[in-house]
């Protein structure tokens, strides 16, 4: 008889899920200076000047502009610190997160 080689059963490693993804959403209003949603989308998601503008009037036209996304505790944490600097400007702008599906 033949010398039979058996190799042994490989295991299944057990593979990293990628945390899930969250959207950071622009929500329009009617008082924000459009000069400041852009700065505000420049400094905090390091959008251009030409994105930024973009992503500004897409809100502005249809009421909410997906801005970026990223994982949960990133985008709440962009999504409370430009609302927060709308706010302390004066301005209500509003920055939201919702799952991506």
């Amino acid at each position: 008889m033949g010398d039979l080689v058996t190799k042994p059963k490989a295991r299944a490693e057990p593979k990293t899920k990628r945390p899930p993804l969250h959207k950071v959403i622009l929500l329009n209003d009617d008082f924000t200076p459009r000069e400041f949603v852009v700065v505000v989308l420049k400094a905090f998601f390091g959008l251009d000047e030409t994105q930024a503008y973009k992503v500004m009037m897409t809100a502005h036209r249809r009421g909410t502009c997906v801005v970026a996304v990223y994982a949960r505790d990133v985008a709440e944490t962009k999504a409370t610190e430009a609302t927060e600097a709308g706010r302390r400007a004066g301005h209500p702008l509003s920055f939201t997160t919702e799952p991506e599906e």
